[in-house]
């Protein structure tokens, strides 16, 4: 059976608080197998880890969203660490650059990056990377980075230029699409989906914001990452079960510490390509 993984998720959000269990089980009845629903704040980890420990097919990250980075700049990297040492927690972050709200001193954000990376670096847990309007900054940040020594990474969400995600793919880290890919306009986003390496895309909603196509303008849910799919697949040229085995294998490999047996496991779990 082939499944789609939901890897960018927000599942503690207040959106799921009225059906959080019923959204899941229809993402999973469309053929969702697992989800990753990401931390924005190291010291709001519990309600976060909670929704992963109750789910045999949801895991977490433990990270500060670079809005927030102003907020909590005086976690220390250890909290950090110890955090990432529970079971469920398979990433680091969200972390990285937004320049468009600048919610938090870009010299903050910028430190708050760096102090990501390298509890990546040290838990060998990949980062997820949040970029927006950010593009050059982030790069120089990720490519310094790597010669301090290796780590992985994925850029979520990506709706930047193309030259972040070639700059990104030469590092080593992957790519992620939500449904800004399938949004009227996002020619040129499809066009890099189409060409990327087929072994370093992901999908993803970023639930519960950015519903794709022909959900846009609704609250998202990882339901709809099936919707993402679709539209990464035909502009690929290849059917969806194939993109959904790919994208499901990618998130395997970046985000080592899920069980592949965990995947689809869940009672009531479809098939993607039924």
């Amino acid at each position: 059976m082939a499944h789609l993984i939901d890897s960018h998720c927000h599942l503690d959000f207040a959106d799921f608080d009225a059906d959080r269990d019923a959204m899941l089980d229809r993402a999973r009845a469309r053929g969702i197998g697992g989800f990753i629903t990401i931390n924005t704040r190291v010291r709001k980890l519990a309600p976060v880890l909670a929704i992963a420990e109750r789910h045999t097919d949801v895991f977490c990250s433990v990270g500060t969203h670079p809005h927030n980075a102003a907020e909590e700049d005086d976690v220390p990297l250890d909290d950090i660490l110890t955090a990432a040492e529970h079971g469920k927690v398979v990433a680091i972050g969200e972390a990285g650059l937004d320049y468009h709200y600048d919610n938090s001193p870009r010299d903050v954000q910028a430190a708050g990056f760096r102090k990501h990376i390298e509890a990546a670096r040290q838990t060998g847990l990949p980062l997820v990377i949040h970029s927006r309007d950010a593009e050059d900054d982030t790069a120089d940040i990720l490519e310094d980075e790597m010669r301090n020594g290796a780590f992985t990474a994925v850029l979520h969400c990506f709706s930047s230029h193309p030259r972040l995600a070639h700059r990104g793919i030469a590092i080593g880290l992957y790519v992620s699409f939500s449904g800004i890919v399938t949004f009227k306009r996002s020619e040129e986003l499809r066009a890099l989906a189409a060409e990327l390496p087929a072994d370093r895309i992901l999908v993803e909603t970023d639930a519960p914001y950015l519903a794709p196509v022909p959900n846009r303008g609704r609250r998202n849910e990882p339901a709809f990452v099936a919707d993402t799919a679709s539209v990464v697949a035909e502009a690929r040229g290849v059917p969806l079960a194939e993109l959904a085995a790919q994208t499901t294998a990618n998130v395997l490999r970046l985000f080592d510490r899920i069980p592949a047996d965990a995947i689809g496991s869940v009672a009531g779990t479809g098939d993607i390509a039924a």
